[in-house]
C-alpha cells in the first residue's frame, strides 16, 4: 500500500477526530447504555469508514470486504420484527357462513320499464 507522505488538507486532522470520537465512545458506553438510535449510528459510520478506507487501493478493498456483510447482519439484527415473523391471533368463527362475493363480471341488477 503506497500512501501519500502529503495527505490532502484536514484529512489527518479529520481521521484524528474520528479516533478520537472512538476513543470517547468506547470510555462512555457499556453494553447496557447502547440505545437503538446510538448502534444504528456507529453501524453507519462503521459502514462509510469502510467505504472510504476500501477505495485506498485493491488490496484494502480485498481486507475490508467481508465489512459489508457484517453490517448487513448488524443492520438485520436491529429491524423491526417482520410482519410475517409475528404470529397472527386466530379469527374467531362467528357460526354465520361467510358472505360470498357476486364475483368478476356482475353487471348489476337490470330493470326494464
Amino acid at each position: 500500500m503506497e500512501l501519500s507522505q502529503e495527505p490532502q488538507p484536514r484529512v489527518e486532522e479529520q481521521a484524528g477526530a474520528v479516533a478520537d470520537a472512538v476513543c470517547e465512545l468506547l470510555d462512555t458506553v457499556t453494553p447496557t447504555t447502547w440505545s437503538r438510535a446510538a448502534v444504528e449510528d456507529a453501524v453507519d459510520a462503521i459502514d462509510m469508514l469502510a467505504e472510504t478506507l476500501a477505495a485506498i487501493d485493491p488490496q484494502t478493498e480485498r481486507t475490508l470486504a467481508a465489512v459489508p456483510a457484517a453490517i448487513a447482519a448488524l443492520r438485520l439484527g436491529l429491524a423491526p420484527a417482520v410482519a410475517q415473523d409475528v404470529p397472527e391471533a386466530p379469527v374467531q368463527n362467528s357460526g354465520r357462513p361467510r358472505r360470498r362475493g357476486l364475483g368478476p363480471g356482475w353487471k348489476g341488477v337490470r330493470t326494464t320499464g
